[in-house]
């Protein structure tokens, strides 16, 4: 086992404690685990390359951790009115039909590999951004003005975005047009 994947492993654990900070209405505690994971995955992924330790199991288990957080937290902030439902529900719908996308294929015998694509790259990072403001803003009693309004319609777009670019490399992995 390697440093980033205990690093990663770590970031697992870190997922029931937001829930449970967040389920508890301790907003200085959900935030500073979820800065935590966040510093997390950028050591791991800092260590696995400088260091040569980049593993198969750490490639499938890091996107993991991130996404298990941020789906996790996103449905917390919903659950709690500090998020909208439809917001989550596009998120989570995105994500579940890139895994049954993924599955299906591999049932069908034609396994994809879905690599993470730009629009995906920028929806990650504004899901995060969004998480971030909406949780600092609760654990130090602040606003940003309008900011996370901002942030969620940019979620909302980037969301469907990427999800109508992932249908189309699936699509087109399916039909066999290859680029």
């Amino acid at each position: 086992m390697t440093i980033p994947n205990i690093i990663t492993l770590m970031r697992f654990m870190m997922v029931p404690a937001v829930v449970y900070a967040l389920l508890l209405g301790e907003m200085m505690p959900a935030f500073v685990i979820f800065v935590i994971a966040g510093v997390s995955d950028g050591v791991d992924g800092f260590v696995a390359r400088h260091f040569n330790q980049q593993t198969e199991l750490g490639a499938y288990l890091d996107p993991i951790a991130d996404k298990l957080l941020l789906v996790c937290v996103f449905v917390m902030l919903a659950i709690l009115d500090y998020l909208p439902h439809w917001l989550v529900v596009l998120v989570v719908s995105r994500d579940i039909l890139i895994v049954i996308a993924v599955i299906l294929s591999s049932v069908m015998g034609q396994p994809v590999h879905m690599n993470p694509i730009l629009v995906s790259k920028a929806n990650t990072a504004f899901q995060i951004a969004l998480a971030s403001v909406i949780l600092a803003e609760l654990a130090f009693n602040v606003t940003f003005g309008g900011l996370h309004v901002i942030l969620i319609y940019c979620v909302a777009v980037l969301t469907i975005l990427s999800a109508a670019a992932y249908l189309k490399v699936w699509v087109d992995h399916m039909s066999g047009v290859v680029k």
